[in-house]
C-alpha cells in the first residue's frame, strides 16, 4: 500500500482563528501544520491538548482530535491520552501562565515520568487572556497590571524546570524564526519520551516588544546561536563569534582574535547523556551569551508507557495471571453471607 503523503492544510480546521492581528501565535500554528505534515502521522492518529489561555484555543484550529481542557491540566489530560492511548501522537499546547503556574506541578512530573508528549510552551511572559497580569516568566521588576510598581519575584526559567525534572528533550525557537520552529518541533516529536519546546512568542496587546533584545533583526544573528547536534557552536552575521570552555563555565569569543581558533570552539552534542553543558547552553539568554535556539538536549531513556508495560507482562509472567479477575480472586478473599 502506497504511503500517504500529508501536507500542511490537512491539519487545518475549518474555523476562524481568533487571535489578535500580529500575535505570535498564528507563526506558532502555521508551523505545527507543517510539522505534522512533514511528520507524516495522520490527523485521526494525533491528539492536541490544550489547558487556558490565548494559546489554548489552538485545538480548534487543528483537523485532529483535540481537547480543550481547564486551567493548569493539559499536561495531566494529555498524561492520561497517551496512556489509554499509546498509538497516538500526543501535542499539549501550554502558555507559561497555564503551563507554569497552576499547572507547574503536573509539567514537571511529566517530564520526570518520561510520559511520550510533545509539550509546546508559548512564552510571552505574561497573563494575556485575562488581560496583562504578570506571569511565572516575567521578570524581577516587571511593571503590569498586577504589579503596578513592578514584580519582587524572580521568574521561572523553563529549562531550567525541564533540567531539574532531568528532562531528556529540551528545544528553543522564537515564533518569527518559522524554519527553526519546525526544526525543532519535528525532532521533538520524533524524540520518544517527554519532549519540550519552549516558543518565545509576542504578545501585540499586553506585553510587545518583551523579547526584542534578541528577535530584532538588526541583532539577532548576534545574540542568537542556532545549535545543531555534531556542529560548531558559531553564530554571528559573519559567523564570527564562537562558544569555548572557560573552566566549568562557557564563554563567547571572537574567532581569530586573542588566540581563538575555531578548534577552540566547542561542538554542540545534544545526545550527550550528562545534562550539565546542555544547562548551561539552555539558561544563555542572550546579554553576555546569545540565546540558544534549536535543539539543546535529545536523549535516549526508558518512557513511562514502555516501564508500565513491560513491569505488567513481568508480573504477569511470573504470576501466572490471565485476566484481572484472576489477579483479584488470588489473594486472600472471602465470601459474605
Amino acid at each position: 500500500m502506497e504511503e500517504k503523503v500529508f501536507n500542511p492544510a490537512d491539519f487545518k480546521s475549518d474555523q476562524p482563528v481568533r487571535w489578535c492581528a500580529g500575535c505570535g501565535d498564528h507563526a506558532i500554528l502555521n508551523v505545527l501544520h507543517k510539522a505534522m505534515a512533514e511528520l507524516g502521522v495522520a490527523p485521526h492518529m494525533t491528539a492536541v491538548i490544550s489547558g487556558i489561555g490565548c494559546s489554548s484555543r489552538l485545538p480548534y484550529y487543528m483537523n485532529t482530535y483535540g481537547f480543550h481542557t481547564i486551567h493548569g491540566r493539559a499536561a495531566a489530560v494529555a498524561t492520561g491520552v497517551k496512556l489509554a492511548n499509546p498509538a497516538l501522537t500526543v501535542w499539549q499546547i501550554s502558555g507559561d501562565g497555564d503551563g507554569l503556574a497552576i499547572g507547574g506541578n503536573h509539567f514537571i512530573h511529566a517530564i520526570r515520568r518520561n510520559i511520550d508528549i510533545n509539550i509546546i510552551l508559548f512564552n510571552n511572559k505574561i497573563y494575556g487572556l485575562t488581560k496583562g497580569q504578570y506571569s511565572p516568566t516575567s521578570d524581577r521588576g516587571f511593571v503590569s497590571k498586577s504589579s503596578p510598581y513592578g514584580t519582587t519575584e524572580d521568574p521561572f526559567i523553563p529549562a531550567e524546570l525541564v533540567f531539574g525534572a532531568r528532562g531528556t528533550f529540551f528545544g528553543r525557537s522564537i515564533d518569527v524564526e518559522l524554519k527553526t520552529s519546525q526544526e525543532v518541533m519535528v525532532a521533538a516529536a520524533r524524540h520518544k519520551g517527554a519532549s519540550v519546546v519552549e516558543i518565545l512568542q509576542n504578545c501585540m496587546i499586553f506585553n510587545n516588544g518583551i523579547h526584542n533584545h534578541v528577535t530584532d533583526r538588526e541583532f539577532r544573528a548576534d545574540r542568537t546561536i542556532h545549535l545543531r547536534h555534531g556542529e560548531k557552536m558559531i553564530f554571528g552575521k559573519e559567523n564570527q563569534f564562537g562558544i569555548v570552555q572557560d573552566g566549568f563555565l562557557l564563554k563567547a569569543v571572537e574567532i581569530g582574535k586573542d588566540g581563538y581558533t575555531i578548534d577552540d570552539v566547542l561542538v554542540h552534542d545534544a545526545h550527550c547523556q550528562s545534562n550539565f553543558l546542555h544547562q548551561q547552553l539552555a539558561m544563555m539568554d542572550g546579554n553576555a551569551l546569545p540565546l540558544a535556539v534549536g535543539v539543546i538536549r535529545d536523549v535516549d531513556s526508558i518512557t513511562y508507557n514502555d516501564g508500565v508495560d513491560a513491569q505488567v507482562a513481568e508480573v504477569r509472567a511470573r504470576k501466572g495471571y490471565d485476566s484481572l479477575r484472576d489477579m483479584i480472586l488470588a489473594g486472600e478473599t472471602w465470601e459474605i453471607k
